[in-house]
């Protein structure tokens, strides 16, 4: 009765089999030159010459290698016609003569048989000549065959073997590629060149509903495409979730029994030779391990034509099944090309996520949950990782005694801990793109009307309230503009605009994230969205507010049209705008400007005035600008307020002042003000004279006649 062995068994089995094979196989090739040499010599026999030429006749006549075959058999304890060696697979794969594989096994001996050194050089009759040759090919090896030798021969198409450098094609040493040495050997890797121009894929984790969903329609594709035609159509993965796509092909590869392999598209050759080398191996993998290649087209850092070119001739000419990830389309040229657009998880998927990550701790997380979702749209990986960094400290704390503040937190308020958590797993995105700003002001640094602290107060309720109006309420499906929130904040320099944008990010516990649109705007057509739309998509993890500020550079554009550069500039608003409609956070734009297009002001959320603080708002602003701290003496802040300054400049002035009265070793007082007040106003308006320097004029003599000539 047979004893059914495990996969592992087998394995084992196979392998021990298919190494003894081998080698059974390369001693035959060594007994072939020990006869040649000793023939050469004069000392083999007749009789011994006679039996290995015969040999050589039957092996010859078995074109599939029945005789070796059978011996292979032998070797495994449970036979099968699907086992078969390593070497009769490639054989049979790449379509090798008899005279090509005894080649391959050559140039394998030399590398398995210390003792390959003297004999080959004793074949040859040159002792420097201790490596194969197509020469040594040619005089010992059976069925000698000339096309063996061209370019396009199967053993050198396949890049099976190398030809080092040499006087002749004969005469060259020849060496076995290392990639099917392992192969031979029974061990399967992908091959180096291939690895250091490679992308890692991430091992699949058990996909969400939407993902799995996209997995099977790629598989029923290529499934039926093989049923049909048995041409694969490349399948093309859009969109920002890189490590979405990449687990998605992983996936569809698995459940097809292939293998998934990446490389970079920004790493490939530009020079023909070696692109073509790459396209080699590329194929070569797919022949004998079954490796579908993915082009990860995501992180190309340049479209110039060059490099473009480059990318197109490798999709067009390679001839395996390919799988291409982009953040946008590639457009189809002779290859069939079949295009799906990879979302972040919904919602709900999200959410469920959170919950199954968390195990026993989301009782804990009970209707916080649904708001990390509404601001953090995170992959499946990081809102793993969040859970286990929030999971690790909270069981360290419960484990000590003496708890930090920062710990005292996360036991006491895991969820805010959380919510701090997911805000630094989005920051790597932005931190190229952006600067952060840390956002420290309060609402006792705002001096506005109250009008004005209203709508900043509806700014923050709609950004905390936004998941219940627009899930739970349903209003979401009755908004046809998308979800995103936005403010147009205008005014003269140093009116608030950016302590208010701070104020809004320090009371939603939000990253503040400031853009320089100067910096955006390119005079080349298409760059300006280009830039936006790298932005954006980095922005798409959440937990951020976007600061545009200087806005002036963009809307300054939106003029009325009278040639196609005026149009091409409002279509540059218009995509910011479309950009900030789709975009689920808050965004801010400032601007000094105080006359906009009202077409575009009618598609922002909210609209914040900033004017000039008046006489009483500007002794308020004094007041609360200088610390209680500060020392001062004879302050008049109602006389202060007669100068006709923005917040920012009255910020500046007392900071400047209080410096003034330090290095003097004095207490800050009304002449260290009016000195720093002068040096605001030739910073401000040069050697013009203003309103405010002839406010200062007279308010220094105000002073210097009510202190009797003490400043």
């Amino acid at each position: 009765m047979s004893t059914k062995l495990s996969t592992t068994e087998i394995t084992d089995n196979w392998l021990e089999a298919n190494q003894s094979y081998l080698m059974r196989e390369i001693k035959h090739i060594q007994e072939v030159i020990e006869n040649h040499n000793q023939q050469a010599q004069g000392i083999l026999d007749q009789e011994k010459i006679d039996t290995w030429k015969q040999s050589r006749k039957l092996q010859a006549s078995s074109p599939t290698f029945e005789v070796d075959g059978d011996y292979f058999h032998h070797l495994v304890t449970q036979p099968s016609e699907e086992w078969s060696s390593a070497l009769e697979q490639l054989c049979e794969i790449l379509d090798l003569s008899l005279f090509e594989r005894n080649i391959l096994l050559l140039c394998a001996g030399r590398e398995l048989e210390r003792s390959w050194s003297s004999l080959l050089s004793e074949a040859q009759g040159n002792n420097q000549q201790d490596y194969p040759t197509f020469s040594l090919a040619l005089e010992v090896l059976a069925q000698p065959d000339w096309s063996a030798l061209m370019p396009d021969a199967p053993i050198r198409r396949w890049r099976l073997i190398e030809i080092e450098p040499g006087n002749s094609l004969t005469t060259s040493p020849l060496r076995i590629d290392q990639r099917i040495l392992h192969h031979l050997m029974g061990v399967q890797h992908l091959d180096e060149r291939l690895t250091d121009i490679g992308v890692p894929v991430p091992i699949a984790d058990d996909l969400v509903s939407s993902h799995q969903q996209v997995v099977q329609q790629l598989a029923d594709i290529w499934l039926q495409a093989l049923n049909e035609t048995e041409i694969l159509p490349i399948l093309q993965l859009c969109g920002a979730e890189v490590r979405s796509k990449l687990a998605i092909a992983s996936v569809t590869c698995t459940l097809l029994g292939l293998n998934l392999y990446a490389v970079s598209a920004q790493a490939l050759p530009t020079e023909t030779n070696q692109l073509n080398l790459v396209k080699c191996l590329c194929e070569r993998e797919w022949m004998l391990s079954d490796r579908v290649l993915l082009l990860d087209c995501d992180e190309l850092e340049t479209t110039e034509a060059s490099r473009e070119s480059v990318i197109v001739r490798f999709i067009e000419s390679i001839n395996c099944p390919l799988i291409i990830t982009s953040r946008n389309r590639r457009r189809q040229r002779q290859r069939p090309l079949i295009t799906f657009d990879v979302h972040q998880p919904t919602s709900e998927e999200q959410q469920l996520i959170w919950q199954n990550a968390l195990a026993d701790m989301a009782p804990s997380f009970q209707g916080q949950l649904e708001a990390l979702v509404s601001h953090f749209s995170l992959s499946p990986t990081d809102i793993q990782t969040a859970c286990l960094k929030v999971k690790s400290l909270v069981k360290k704390i419960e484990q000590q005694s003496d708890t930090q503040t920062e710990q005292d937190i996360a036991l006491k308020f895991p969820h805010l801990y959380l919510w701090d958590i997911c805000r630094n797993q989005a920051r790597p995105h932005l931190d190229e793109l952006a600067q952060r700003i840390e956002p420290s002001s309060i609402w006792n640094d705002l001096v506005l009307p109250e009008q004005q602290k209203q709508i900043l107060h509806e700014i923050v309720a709609h950004v905390t309230q936004r998941s219940k109006v627009y899930n739970s309420w349903g209003f979401g499906s009755k908004n046809s503009r998308g979800m995103g929130l936005s403010a147009l904040f205008y005014g003269a320099s140093g009116t608030g605009k950016t302590t208010a944008s701070k104020l809004l990010a320090k009371e939603l516990r939000l990253d503040l994230y400031r853009i320089d649109l100067s910096l955006i705007i390119s005079k080349y057509i298409g760059e300006t969205e280009k830039n936006l739309r790298r932005v954006f998509d980095a922005a798409k993890s959440g937990g951020v507010i976007l600061l545009f500020d200087e806005a002036d550079a963009l809307f300054s554009k939106c003029l009325e049209v009278k040639d196609s550069y005026d149009r091409y500039a409002n279509l540059e608003v218009s995509y910011l705008l479309q950009q900030i409609e789709s975009y689920r956070g808050l965004s801010i734009l400032t601007t000094n400007l105080n006359a906009i297009n009202k077409a575009f002001l009618r598609r922002l959320s909210f609209v914040v005035q900033f004017p000039l603080p008046n006489v009483q708002q500007r002794a308020e602003i004094w007041q609360r600008v200088i610390p209680n701290q500060t020392p001062t003496q004879g302050l008049d802040f109602d006389k202060l307020a007669q100068l006709e300054l923005t917040g920012g400049s009255i910020c500046s002035i007392a900071l400047n002042a209080a410096f003034i009265a330090a290095n003097a070793d004095e207490s800050l007082s009304m002449k260290h003000i009016l000195q720093a007040s002068k040096n605001e106003s030739m910073k401000t308006t040069g050697l013009h004279i203003s309103p405010t320097r002839n406010l200062l004029e007279k308010l220094q003599q105000k002073t210097l006649n009510s202190n009797k000539g003490e400043i």
